[in-house]
């Protein structure tokens, strides 16, 4: 028998195949590239909230609900020369807000003033109070508050509602004006949005002669206690309306020295122009 041919068989190493010693290569994604593992960045906390306030401020509040705003500003943030003012009368706000009660007895026993009957276009009327009503101090407050100003329900018509809340703010404005100390401000709060952003703030308090100092994001967290409440009234049973959750802006006017008082020249140079906000 003749002798069997062996086969040889030759073996091809693949290009996966690594020496000993050497670094396997990083996985590749479906493109080729090399998947890249980042560590986790560590995320800045959030910005602490504004509060415009401080314990030696002589706030005057306009417009009230229930009046939880003024009591935030006595506990937790030390405002207690403080007159609060409501629209309402007092029977008719403890119809609409039950809470009421507690937040006016906190405000009274710490000295504070609360009015009853304030138009907030008329701020230098008298109001009403258990002790008999006295008038808004004039040249005496550092701050003239006013949060989420609005007429109510007047129309439908979002533009005849838009006009009538600014002739609320223009007419506050006006009448705020002479309440302030030289260096006071005055500080509205609205939510963000339509129809608010219709009202146009800014240049309703250009046309009286204020300007914007700051506005910042409003943060009802930064006011233990505070709630939102309806103009209508409280929600029966405490329905899903928190007016707190929705974005809202704070803005902080400042008597525009140049618009009260323009000297002759100040007038040749600006001519019919407006100056910007700052």
């Amino acid at each position: 028998m003749g002798k069997a041919k062996r086969t040889k068989f030759k073996v091809s190493h693949s290009k996966s195949y690594q020496k000993p010693g050497k670094v396997v290569p990083k996985p590749a994604t479906s493109s080729g590239k090399s998947v890249k593992h980042k560590k986790p960045s560590k995320s800045a906390p959030p910005p602490a909230p504004t509060v415009p306030f401080s314990p030696t401020d002589h706030v005057l509040l306009v417009g009230e609900g229930d009046f939880s705003f003024s009591r935030s500003l006595v506990e937790a943030h030390g405002c207690s020369s403080l007159i609060a003012t409501s629209f309402d009368m007092q029977s008719a706000l403890r119809g609409k807000y039950p809470q009421v009660a507690s937040h006016i007895r906190v405000l009274e026993e710490d000295g504070c003033q609360v009015l009853y009957g304030v138009d907030a276009t008329k701020l230098g009327k008298p109001g009403t109070s258990d002790g008999g009503g006295k008038e808004v101090k004039r040249g005496w407050f550092d701050k003239v508050v006013f949060n989420f100003p609005h007429v109510g329900g007047l129309t439908k018509d979002v533009n005849r509602q838009a006009r009538h809340n600014q002739g609320l703010l223009v007419g506050f404005f006006k009448s705020a004006l002479p309440l302030m100390v030289a260096e006071g401000s005055i500080i509205v709060t609205l939510f963000e949005g339509e129809p608010y952003d219709l009202w146009n703030i800014r240049d309703l308090a250009r046309h009286v002669g204020l300007k914007v100092e700051r506005s910042f994001k409003f943060q009802a967290s930064a006011y233990p206690g505070y709630k939102h409440v309806r103009t209508l009234g409280n929600i029966e049973g405490g329905g899903g309306w928190k007016g707190e959750d929705r974005p809202a802006r704070t803005y902080i006017f400042k008597v525009n020295e140049k618009e009260a008082q323009p000297t002759p020249e100040s007038k040749k140079k600006r001519g019919n122009s407006d100056s910007e906000d700052d």
